[in-house]
């Protein structure tokens, strides 16, 4: 079953989302304690109106608990919904990094995409893009975005079969990534 995320999910979640941009989040945190990195993240989720934010993510309900998220936001918001993130992080770390943009207007961003070791390759991330990309389509956005590490040609691959194109290649957080993106009204 997939749900929307509630801030109780919080203990749970940011250790799905760490799966997906752990190395990111100790960047933005501007420190490797990943105690001080959880707790940043956890309250950040629990918060509303930040791209962290529960509001923003899905939670695929297995059997044994929470076994995936997607978190997924209108991209022309990402300047009003990573102003609070920055701040956050600034006032625990001082921290002052501001990453490159990675989605734009008109476009539904898939922020982060997880599924807990031992459910992956059951398709629960599939079921979660689908989730969202329906979810955005609802909401009357035109396409959906992504964003996947040059070095993960596994994870293009299953985003190519699932309708999403390489738009281009941007650098990003100290990497180099593919910006996919799948129309929406034709999905």
């Amino acid at each position: 079953m997939i749900r929307p995320a509630t801030p109780d999910d919080a203990p749970v979640a940011v250790p799905l989302l760490f799966l997906a941009m752990e190395e990111i989040a100790r960047k933005l945190s501007g420190t490797n304690d990943m105690q001080v990195v959880t707790h940043i993240f956890e309250h950040l989720f629990r918060e509303r109106g930040n791209q962290y934010s529960y509001e923003n993510a899905l939670i695929f309900e297995g059997d044994k608990g929470p076994a995936g998220m997607i978190l997924g936001y209108d991209g022309g918001k990402l300047h009003d919904l990573r102003k609070p993130v920055l701040d956050y992080i600034r006032w625990q770390t001082g921290a002052g990094i501001c990453p490159e943009d990675e989605t734009q207007p008109g476009e539904y961003y898939l922020d982060s995409i997880a599924v807990a070791p031992g459910n992956q390759g059951k398709g629960i991330g599939s079921r979660l893009i689908g989730a969202a990309t329906q979810k955005a389509a609802t909401e009357g956005m035109p396409r959906a975005g992504l964003l996947v590490s040059t070095d993960n040609p596994a994870a293009q691959r299953l985003y190519e079969r699932m309708g999403f194109k390489v738009e281009y290649t941007i650098p990003f957080a100290g990497g180099r990534y593919h910006h996919l993106v799948k129309n929406l009204q034709e999905a």
